[in-house]
């Protein structure tokens, strides 16, 4: 399998602002080859930036500004093959049943076992994911970054990661540990960085995408987390910024077929 990503993001900042952007493809073994460039420009300048590791392969890129700046930024990967399953860490099992800032699921517990008496394992997985995908209408914009999966629920709408975070806080009130992963999703209308869940259920990480927009086995991972909190694409741990403008790719040399119903592990 080959796939060909790319990200374009331009921004103006405020003075001393220190940015942190997640849009390079995780560090993974098991891929037979990983080409891939970044190039920051402020104003006009090459800039500098440092590479921090983060969990899950997943790797943070943080840009510190003195002066009021317009950045650009541009990445590109090409990646062959597919990577490795890394092995079960047991405080993953820990960590990714716990509530979290967008995953409110001691809130949603009575209604996850209301909703889905009877249910476990892997059954419980994708009735979650078909409850979500039918009751929940995709409409860009209409969530706020503050809206965690409680806001979401009783709205019945929003985009990828709100979608990802009603499936991950009724997985984790059902005591099955789940995570949000963003990702490169060739196949994706409109293009764009895709949020999607993995669920731990009969000993390894399922992934679990309610939207149904793109074929899970040609995702390629970005960074995964809690929620979205730790999966931001661009923040800032200082100052602001002004995003002006994005453009995302993805392709794949031959798009899957995706059936909701099968077991697909990111790759």
């Amino acid at each position: 399998m080959e796939r060909n990503v790319s990200a374009h993001l331009a921004f103006t900042t405020s003075e001393n602002t220190s940015i942190a952007m997640a849009i390079a493809v995780a560090r993974m073994s098991g891929y037979q080859s990983v080409n891939e460039s970044l190039e920051v420009m402020a104003d006009g300048e090459p800039a500098y930036m440092e590479e921090l590791t983060d969990v899950h392969g997943g790797r943070m890129h943080t840009l510190q500004l003195g002066k009021p700046a317009t950045v650009t930024v541009d990445y590109t990967a090409q990646v062959t093959g597919i990577a490795k399953i890394e092995p079960d860490q047991e405080m993953d099992l820990i960590r990714y049943v716990r509530p979290s800032r967008y995953c409110e699921s001691d809130k949603l517990l009575p209604f996850a076992y209301a909703q889905f008496k009877g249910i476990t394992g892997k059954d419980l997985v994708l009735a979650v994911r078909q409850w979500v995908h039918q009751e929940f209408s995709y409409v860009a914009g209409s969530s706020r970054p503050t809206d965690g999966a409680v806001e979401t629920y009783l709205q019945r709408r929003g985009v990828c990661r709100d979608y990802a975070h009603v499936v991950i806080s009724v997985l984790r009130a059902r005591d099955i540990p789940a995570r949000l992963a963003a990702v490169y999703a060739p196949g994706l209308t409109p293009m764009d960085f895709h949020a999607v869940v993995e669920a731990y259920v009969d000993g390894s990480w399922h992934a679990i995408d309610a939207t149904g927009l793109a074929p899970r086995e040609s995702m390629l991972r970005i960074s995964t987390g809690r929620d979205a909190a730790d999966t931001a694409f661009l923040s800032t741990v200082g100052g602001s910024l002004q995003l002006n403008g994005m453009r995302v790719n993805a392709t794949v040399d031959e798009l899957p077929y995706d059936d909701a119903g099968e077991s697909v592990r990111l790759h």
